[in-house]
């Protein structure tokens, strides 16, 4: 490793302060440093008080383990005095609009203080409104796309509809029942049901078609993808379909492989020992593992359809059963309780010995382990990559933002993944989903990943192979993460 006095190139990175943004944003970050010891990385950390306590922590532990003393900095911005009120339309907009100044300052503060001047910034794909700091101190910047290119060609290809038809309200289209079409990326056509809620609605179709916008007007992006994964969506991207875009760099699989990326706060060690003791008493490949992410949660009666599903089956099972978040604005507490008290009476002594229901989960590690034959996910994209790394087939249930389009790839255009639903949504603002899934069909779904085709658990199997060869020396993702280097690099003055 080389001192601070060869030090000549400094990448700001500016994620959205959300856990999975943060996490993968470090492993980029870390990668980026392994490559090159001429490189310094400094994380602008967005200080807000509904995800405050984790991202912290989170920092804190990293920061403390720094393998990069002298060449990753973190930087926490002061938290806003007068932030916009959560319920308002596009408040993370408005949010991002308000911090850049902050950022500029603490950006030149660095300067000043004796780190080089930028060579770039990399800014997490929600915060794109951060180009004007790079364009007023003449510095490239490049996005980190921290979902994968399927999406990507998604927002490509609307926002070259929205420039090319005026007259016609996109949102109203997406949200028509039989709406379907070609987007470049896909094999299939997009139906209603895949297609983001966010692009469903005015406001939010409005916002993230700005994205579109924004992205070409980048230097680079930066997609936690990688070829073998999703070929035909990289392809798309890179051989013209789209018109004025930006050098696209598939670098992907970008996730963690401890155990602190689910944030899960204090009490979380022992919980997690509680866990792995407990799938360590199990047979291999036996357990279903159900986790919807951070912010997935179900109402009580949506919780008992899937507590009697899972009665039924007699499959053993480790469910991540979180409580409802507080309404938005609020810090958020402590999730590391199980929503135990919405489920049918008698139903955690019928289950004892066979299923095990927790709060938060240290999902890479319980992913890891060999009794998890499966995971019913909600195909957030790290934690889709996380499923594939390791092996693990899954059966689809999204809730939120892109996640039906992810569940689409997976089941219709990749083959990876078995469906119990592909079309379920729930708002964001009111909490509520659209429609109820009832145990038996949430019984089909989890008997379809637990007894699945050995074609598709071969090609899943294969995807874990090809993800980690990616990453090696000579690897796709590798030679991608090179190429961005160099390209920065040369853009140097």
């Amino acid at each position: 490793m080389s001192n601070t006095t060869t030090l000549t190139r400094e990448l700001v990175f500016v994620p959205t302060p959300g856990m999975g943004h943060i996490v993968s944003t470090l492993q980029l970050a870390k990668l980026i440093l392994t490559s090159n010891p001429l490189i310094s990385v400094s994380i602008y950390v967005i200080n807000l008080p509904m995800h405050a306590s984790k991202v912290n922590a989170y920092v804190d532990s990293q920061s403390r383990d720094n393998p990069y003393p002298t060449r990753l900095t973190f930087v926490t911005l002061p938290p806003l005095l007068n932030p916009p009120d959560p319920s308002i339309p596009n408040h993370f907009a408005i949010i991002i609009d308000l911090l850049k100044p902050l950022i500029k300052q603490a950006v030149e503060d660095q300067v000043r203080a004796g780190l080089p001047k930028p060579a770039g910034f990399v800014l997490d794909m929600f915060c794109t409104e951060m180009l004007d700091i790079a364009n007023d101190m003449n510095v490239p910047a490049y996005i980190f796309f921290t979902s994968g290119a399927s999406l990507l060609n998604f927002i490509f290809h609307a926002h070259s509809l929205a420039d090319g038809h005026h007259d016609i309200d996109l949102a109203t289209e997406f949200s028509k029942p039989e709406y379907s079409m070609v987007v470049p990326g896909f094999k299939n056509p997009v139906t209603s049901s895949a297609i983001p809620a966010v692009l469903q609605e005015k406001n939010g179709n409005e916002w993230l078609l700005n994205f579109g916008r924004m992205f070409r007007e980048m230097k680079g992006i930066l997609v936690n993808t990688y070829v073998e994964l999703e070929s035909f969506g990289i392809q798309a991207l890179m051989n013209g379909n789209h018109k004025n875009i930006p050098p696209i760099y598939p670098v992907g699989p970008i996730l963690e492989q401890g155990d602190k990326s689910s944030g899960g706060g204090g009490g979380a060690d022992d919980k997690e020992e509680s866990i792995i003791e407990w799938l360590d008493a199990q047979p291999m490949s036996s357990v279903v593992f159900l986790c919807f992410g951070s912010l997935g949660s179900f109402d009580e009666e949506q919780v008992k359809e899937v507590a009697n599903g899972l009665e039924n089956l007699g499959h053993r099972f480790l469910w991540s059963l979180r409580k409802p978040p507080p309404p938005r604005g609020l810090v958020v507490s402590s999730d590391n309780e199980p929503f135990l008290e919405v489920l049918p009476e008698g139903f955690v002594d019928r289950t004892n010995g066979r299923g095990k229901i927790i709060g938060w989960a240290p999902q890479v590690k319980v992913l890891a382990h060999p009794a998890v034959g499966g995971f019913v996910s909600h195909c957030g994209w790290n934690s889709t990559l996380e499923s594939l790394w390791f092996g693990v087939p899954m059966a689809t249930w999204p809730i939120y933002v892109e996640q039906q389009l992810n569940a689409f790839e997976l089941v219709k255009e990749l083959e990876l993944a078995v469906e119990i639903r592909m079309d379920y949504k729930t708002d964001m603002r009111t909490k509520k989903a659209a429609f109820l899934i009832k145990a038996e069909e949430i019984e089909n779904g989890i008997n379809s990943l637990m007894n699945m085709d050995e074609k598709i658990r071969a090609r899943v199997k294969k995807m874990s192979d090809d993800g980690k060869k990616a990453l090696e020396k000579g690897g796709s993702s590798y030679n991608y993460l090179e190429r961005f280097i160099e390209d920065v690099l040369s853009d140097i003055d």
